[in-house]
């Protein structure tokens, strides 16, 4: 049995940002973001939701890597 508490589970799930591009000569922007446990579960899950384009790149990137430079 497990003892993990919802407030826990919630706590382990990271937010990804999603970037892709359509065409090489396109710089990658960003088409969303994500919640998922890790790495591997984070590029299934923009893979089935980011589908609506051929992308011909599409990266994730956890929030949590990013710098801010100037804050809201």
């Amino acid at each position: 049995m497990s003892e993990t508490t919802p407030l826990k589970v919630v706590a382990e799930t990271k937010l990804w940002e999603v970037f892709a591009r359509r065409k090489y000569e396109e710089p990658l922007h960003q088409v969303g973001t994500i919640a998922a446990d890790d790495p591997e579960l984070a590029k299934v899950y923009a893979r089935s939701i980011y589908d609506e384009f051929s992308w011909v790149e599409m990266v994730v990137a956890p929030r949590d890597a990013f710098l801010s430079v100037i804050k809201p």
